[in-house]
């Protein structure tokens, strides 16, 4: 089994690591009993959701941003930031070896593709035009994150990570 090397939770709510754990590997019958159809659509067939549609786009509370796969902490609300794409947009990832950056040539764009690090769900793409201090954009399909609110962070700890 392929592993990973990213940081976690653990059972105190601390952001730990980076700790090496296995990666996430199923069959797309079993991602489809997992996730919705669209959820499916977006985090394992590299789909996009429609500009200002998605759930989190407007989500202004304190927490973290996990993989709608398996759960892997992604982003924070502090590193989220108002783009006017119609995406969720952040500044950072949580950490750095929790995204993978990917080259897409796709629709005749060159573009990074941005991937969840332990079971490779597409998350969405990131740009060079976002803020400070990073300068970049990440932009992201609401369809690929879950959010846990920041009094709950307990409730992401990894097992091997207590």
């Amino acid at each position: 089994m392929d592993t990973v090397r990213v940081k976690v939770f653990d059972a105190q709510g601390d952001l730990i690591g980076p700790i090496e754990t296995t990666k996430v590997e199923k069959t797309d019958a079993e991602w489809r009993a997992q996730l919705t159809a669209d959820q499916f659509q977006v985090a394992r067939g590299k789909g996009t959701e429609r500009p200002f549609c998605g759930t989190l786009l407007d989500n202004k509370q304190q927490g973290v941003y996990t993989c709608i796969c398996c759960h892997l902490p992604l982003f924070t609300s502090d590193a989220k930031f108002h783009s006017g794409t119609g995406w969720p947009s952040f500044f950072q990832p949580i950490a750095d070896q929790n995204v993978i950056n990917d080259e897409d040539v796709t629709h005749g764009m060159r573009r990074v593709e941005i991937l969840c690090a332990r079971c490779d769900a597409h998350l969405g793409h990131v740009f060079e035009d976002g803020p400070r201090p990073t300068g970049l954009r990440y932009c992201v399909n609401s369809e690929s994150l879950t959010f846990t609110d920041s009094s709950d962070l307990s409730s992401l700890a990894e097992p091997t990570a207590s």
